[in-house]
């Protein structure tokens, strides 16, 4: 496969990457390296080497149609994980966060469709769902964002669907749940909950918890991210033009998750609470149920796994 990764410098973009290559795949990742870390790919030319496949990096931004014409070049399938991510972020500038994600998607759309790629498999996220109390979140429930972000990714994914029914493009939008793994950067004002929680407990400070704790989310391992992107690119053409939800399909409270971290790190540190966040759900819970079905999805590791696999890979590398 001749792939491209928009995003590929970020987290779930470069483990992504990582399974291309090491399969033998060539790709390309594309980045404005604003947000992506260039240390996430210090090792793509041995992934390449490994699988023998080839590695190149550009330095672009999705905002630009020309760098995204120039990117799309000799590609067959787009992996676009390219995105401003956040819901804090979003309420402080909403502007920017649309530009990037629901802009920046169409931008994608337009240029693999004119440069011939076969289809586009594109992030999207669970927050569009908003704070509905039906449980488990089913991709036939309506949408009801509650953030700019949560709305520019539910922009993003209706574009997908809209180039599908429009022009017979392929597309397929995947709603991540609470993505978590190796390389998700913990120093970040915006971080994600679990590599915060680790960096707590690992320095033997106090875990920040915004709310009183009781919120629960669908955490999903980055492993089985990476095989839904494999599988949704080879998925039949009946599979497209549609969005599902990516989950492990268990919830956990964030002091639950505090508790399996303390357990697995040796560590215990009493949490310091501080108001909720605007645009934050309460509860979520994912039915995976379309996924299996049409994307041959089967989510392997669970959190307690992943949890103890970002620990070994901390003790190797010396970071998370």
């Amino acid at each position: 496969m001749r792939a491209l990764v928009t995003g590929g410098a970020g987290f779930i973009g470069s483990h992504l990457a990582e399974a291309l290559l090491r399969r033998g795949d060539s790709v390309r990742v594309l980045d404005d390296l604003s947000t992506g870390r260039p240390q996430n790919l210090e090792s793509m030319d041995n992934w390449a080497r490994a699988g023998g496949g080839r590695a190149e990096l550009v330095t672009g931004d999705i905002r630009s149609p020309q760098d995204c014409r120039a990117a799309m070049r000799g590609i067959e399938v787009v992996f676009h994980q390219a995105a401003l991510g956040s819901v804090p972020r979003s309420v402080a500038d909403p502007k920017t966060t649309d530009d990037v994600n629901a802009g920046g998607t169409l931008n994608v759309l337009l240029a693999a469709r004119e440069a011939g790629a076969r289809r586009v498999v594109a992030a999207s996220s669970s927050s569009v769902y908003g704070d509905t109390p039906t449980l488990p979140k089913s991709e036939e429930m309506p949408s009801d964002p509650l953030s700019p972000y949560a709305l520019s990714k539910l922009a993003g994914e209706t574009w997908c669907r809209l180039f599908y029914r429009l022009y017979g493009f392929e597309t397929v939008a995947l709603r991540y749940f609470n993505v978590f793994g190796p390389r998700q950067d913990p120093d970040s004002q915006y971080a994600a909950v679990i590599p915060r929680f680790w960096t707590a407990l690992l320095e033997g400070k106090s875990p920040v918890v915004y709310g009183d704790g009781e919120q629960t989310r669908d955490f999903t391992y980055i492993d089985n991210v990476v095989q839904v992107n494999l599988r949704a690119a080879e998925a039949p053409a009946e599979a497209c033009g549609l969005a599902y939800n990516i989950a492990f399909g268990r919830r956990v409270s964030l002091l639950e998750l505090l508790r399996i971290m303390g357990r697995l790190a040796g560590a215990s540190a009493a949490p310091r609470f501080e108001p909720g966040r605007a645009g934050d759900v309460k509860h979520s819970l994912a039915s995976i149920e379309r996924a299996q079905r049409l994307l041959a999805y089967r989510p392997e590791i669970g959190i307690e796994e992943g949890l103890e696999k970002m620990l070994a890979y901390r003790q190797v590398t010396g970071r998370l």
